[in-house]
């Protein structure tokens, strides 16, 4: 049974983080042993703890912290440890550089970002990237950036992020609307983005007064999700004269319970690899619309038929690709049917975390 320690700088509840509990809960203590270590405490670390995963604190200061790779090399030493999975740059280059220490483990790298790197991190991505055993990246455009940004071309694998249709796709009776007293013929707009500057709430509650100034038919957006920008988003609603059109939920652990009771997901981001958020709604049947940014793509085309891309900033476009669905009931059954097919045939979990596990077999299997 390969042991491999899940390293990540802040654990908490994100993508990532649900990438890596999903990987974790489906292979520990069957095709693997899972360790997790981390720097800063959130709630992947409880989530994990619950699963039986053992769990260490290791202080991450930077990229090229020695101290941290030291420690590193010795923690994985004394667990055993056959490989290390890394999610961010600051943790797959510190591990990387524990190799100095312990050349026995391999290090993999799943990049969930598409940012281009300046000069110096492409030379230090030339140095250290041949110590990596392999690399996905969770879309294809992640995988291009990371070529231009000085990555072996060869070590980087296209592996989907995926979820479990079944789960998604189990009905639940939602409560959402009584209690928050929307009417039973409204249409409710669904996003749950953390509420950061790449996330795009700004663009999409300007679209949202674009909106209302051209349909008549009643509508309620739901924000669900916390961070740093929560309340400039809620000031900018009241000044465009939306508090009764938008409800801030804060951070729900009941998004089933959400989706249930909306008709339309929106992805607003600026910045986006491939969103776990637009799967999981496309395998609950919700239709999307989601900005032409990054992975979107991957997931929403013409060959897959499953919603409807927009472009970044463009609000007026916004406000119609959201007419567009909530007027057309036809085109709702459509974009549904087709969400159910795509995630079933590009986005199973099941297929994301068994590539994954055959990616670790070769990465131990190399060099030796």
């Amino acid at each position: 049974m390969i042991k491999v320690l899940y390293l990540l700088n802040h654990a908490g509840k994100a993508g990532t983080e649900r990438y890596v509990h999903s990987i974790i809960e489906k292979l520990d203590n069957k095709k693997i042993k899972a360790y997790f270590a981390y720097n800063e405490e959130g709630l992947l670390v409880e989530r994990l703890q619950d699963l039986g995963v053992e769990t260490h604190r290791i202080t991450m200061r930077n990229p090229l912290d020695i101290a941290a790779a030291w420690k590193l090399s010795r923690l994985c030493r004394s667990l055993g440890i056959d490989l290390i999975h890394t999610q961010f740059l600051r943790e797959n280059y510190i591990a990387l550089i524990s190799r100095i220490f312990n050349p026995r483990v391999k290090v993999m790298y799943t990049n969930h970002f598409i940012m281009k790197n300046g000069p110096v991190l492409r030379l230090f991505n030339r140095i250290l990237t041949p110590l990596e055993s392999n690399i996905i990246a969770v879309c294809n455009k992640g995988k291009e950036m990371m070529i231009s940004n000085g990555v072996n071309a060869k070590k980087i694998s296209v592996i989907f992020n995926g979820v479990d249709p079944e789960f998604w796709g189990s009905p639940v009776e939602s409560t959402m609307r009584s209690e928050f007293g929307i009417e039973r013929d409204a249409f409710v707009i669904f996003c749950a983005s953390r509420f950061a500057h790449d996330k795009g709430h700004r663009f999409l509650i300007n679209s949202l007064a674009e909106l209302k100034k051209m349909t008549a038919r009643k509508f309620k957006c739901v924000l669900s999700n916390d961070g740093p920008l929560l309340e400039e988003c809620k000031q900018q609603a009241a000044s465009l004269g939306l508090e009764n059109d938008i409800i801030f939920t804060g951070f729900r652990k009941d998004v089933k319970n959400l989706i249930a009771g909306s008709d339309l997901y929106i992805n607003s981001s600026e910045h986006e690899a491939l969103s776990f958020a637009i799967i999981e709604m496309l395998a609950a049947g919700l239709p999307v619309i989601a900005t032409d940014m990054g992975g979107n793509e991957d997931i929403i085309n013409p060959e897959t038929n499953c919603g409807i891309l927009v472009k970044y900033g463009d609000e007026r476009g916004l406000a119609e690709a959201i007419i567009k669905v909530m007027e057309d009931e036809g085109l709702q059954k459509t974009l549904k049917m087709n969400a159910y097919k795509t995630i079933g045939e590009k986005f199973n979990l099941d297929n994301m975390v068994m590539n994954t596990y055959n990616l670790y077999v070769e990465s131990l299997n190399k060099g030796r």
